[in-house]
C-alpha cells in the first residue's frame, strides 16, 4: 500500500485499533495513532499522540497536512453508559467526529473510514438488516452513530471527501481480554472450569464477525473510493446455544449453562445482509465461527491462562 503520507487511526491502541494499525504497517504505510493510552513501543513506523480527541491540540497534532486518510475507531461504545451519560456520548461521538471531518476538509484529506454499528437501525425483531433500512436508534449510542453517518454524507456531498461508514456486528478475536462481552466471558469460564449464564432459552441469534475480517473490511473501504455505508459481519447468525456449543468443542470445557431471565430490550435476532458490502467495497467474510473462536481461545490461553 504505497501512500505518500500517514494514516491516522483514532482508538489505535484498542482491540480493533491495534489490529488495524498492524495491517497498515504490514503494507508499508506509516501510521499515526491517537488514543488515550499509548500504543505499544517497538515500531518506528508508528507515531503515537496520547490524549483526548475532544482536545483540539490533540486532534491537530495527529491530523496534519501529511495525513492521507483517517480511520476513526474511537468512541464511547457502551450502550448502557450512553443511556447514563447522553451528553458525554454526544461530545465523544458526534462532536469529535465533526471536528475530525473538518480537519479532513481543511487539509484536503480524501479518505475517511468510520466505525459505525447496526444499532443505528434499532430493533427490527427478526427482520434481515440491510443498509437501506431507515435509522430508528433506540439509545443515545445508536443515535450518535447515526448522526455521524449523516455528517459524513454531508461532507462527502459538499466537499468531495470519500467517507465510508462500516456498520460492525459483534466483533471478537485475539486481543479482547479486557472486554466483557459474551465471547470473552465464555473463554474465561472455559479457563476457570465454571459455567455461563444464558438469557432466556438461548434461541436469540447473533452475528459474530472475527477481527481479521473487520480489519480486511477497513482496508477495503480505505482503498475503494466508495462513499456510503457498508455492513461488516459474518453473514451467518447463530443462536446463543450454538455459540456455547461451538466454544465447548473448541475449548474442551463443559461450560454448564444456567438460564436466567432476559433483560428488557434483549433483541431476538441480529441477521444482516452483506450483499451490498460485497458490491460496494468488495467485502465478504472469510473466517468461520469455529476457526475464529479457536484463535480467541489460543489468545486467552496465552494471556490469561496462567491465572487459573
Amino acid at each position: 500500500m504505497a501512500l505518500q503520507g500517514s494514516v491516522v487511526v483514532t482508538g489505535g491502541s484498542g482491540f480493533i485499533g491495534r489490529a488495524v494499525v498492524r495491517a497498515f504497517r504490514e503494507r508499508g504505510a506509516p501510521v499515526t495513532v491517537v488514543d488515550r493510552i499509548p500504543y505499544p513501543a517497538g515500531d518506528d513506523g508508528v507515531t503515537c499522540v496520547v490524549g483526548e480527541l475532544g482536545d483540539a491540540k490533540v486532534r491537530e497534532a495527529a491530523v496534519t497536512a501529511e495525513t492521507v486518510g483517517i480511520v476513526h475507531l474511537a468512541a464511547l461504545t457502551s450502550v448502557l453508559k450512553s443511556v447514563e451519560v447522553p451528553l458525554q456520548t454526544y461530545s465523544d461521538n458526534v462532536a469529535v467526529t465533526q471536528e475530525l471531518l473538518e480537519l479532513a476538509r481543511r487539509h484536503e484529506i480524501g479518505r475517511f473510514v468510520f466505525a459505525s454499528t447496526n444499532a443505528v437501525i434499532g430493533d427490527v425483531k427478526t427482520e434481515t438488516i440491510t443498509v437501506d433500512l431507515p435509522s430508528r436508534p433506540l439509545t443515545p449510542y445508536g443515535a450518535t452513530k447515526a448522526a455521524c453517518e449523516m455528517l459524513m454524507s454531508g461532507y462527502s456531498g459538499a466537499y468531495g471527501l470519500t467517507t465510508c461508514a462500516l456498520r460492525f456486528t459483534n466483533v471478537y478475536g485475539p486481543g479482547m481480554s479486557h472486554k466483557d462481552s459474551f465471547v470473552p466471558r465464555l473463554m474465561r469460564a472455559a479457563l476457570a472450569g465454571t459455567g455461563v449464564r444464558i438469557y432466556g432459552d438461548g434461541s436469540q441469534r447473533r452475528d459474530l464477525v472475527h477481527v481479521d475480517d473487520v480489519v480486511r473490511a477497513v482496508l477495503l473501504a480505505f482503498g475503494s473510493g466508495y462513499s456510503g455505508r457498508a455492513i461488516v459481519g459474518a453473514g451467518r447468525s447463530v443462536s446463543v446455544l450454538e455459540l456455547v456449543e461451538t466454544v465447548r468443542g473448541v475449548t474442551g470445557a463443559e461450560l454448564p449453562a444456567e438460564h436466567v431471565e432476559a433483560p428488557a430490550g434483549e433483541m431476538p435476532a441480529v441477521v444482516v445482509d452483506l450483499s451490498a458490502s460485497a458490491a460496494t467495497i468488495g467485502y465478504w467474510p472469510t473466517v468461520s465461527l469455529a476457526d475464529g473462536l479457536a484463535t480467541a481461545w489460543k489468545y486467552f490461553l496465552e494471556v490469561e491462562g496462567f491465572a487459573w
